[in-house]
């Protein structure tokens, strides 16, 4: 009986999969180990309104650039112009690192008045 040898392609396709699980293997692990118990820093960026009908759709972006998960992240924007008028959202699960996108609709032109944004709340998970 001979003995079935592997070729040089198999031992290609080994070496690189070996090399794929331990650069995983290292990442969770460092990953983990530089997890903070800090709460969440949460940016708010303001977009540019655009108009849709007779209401104006004001983007805002959120993210999270270190400490922990929030959860159900409370948005609120506020329009201070010829009146005041407010709007909020919601954002379910916003990660460490990650950046999520929401919409706030406004009956008045919010380049025309002055506008703030702040985040309400947020539950940790």
């Amino acid at each position: 009986m001979s003995k079935l040898q592997k070729n040089w392609f198999e031992w290609v396709v080994f070496g690189v999969s070996l090399l794929l699980m331990a650069a995983t293997l290292g990442y969770l692990v460092y990953d983990g180990a530089t997890l903070s118990d800090a709460p969440p820093k949460i940016e708010i960026h303001l977009g540019v309104p655009i108009q849709r009908g007779t209401q104006f759709v004001l983007p805002v972006t959120l993210s999270n650039r270190e400490g922990q998960t929030a959860e159900g992240v409370k948005v609120e924007v506020t329009v201070r112009g010829a009146t005041e008028e407010r709007g909020e959202f919601m954002i379910a699960f916003l990660p460490r690192g990650a950046t999520r996108e929401g919409y706030v609709a406004f009956q008045q032109d919010p380049r025309a008045g002055e506008v703030s944004a702040r985040v309400v709340g947020y539950e940790k998970p």
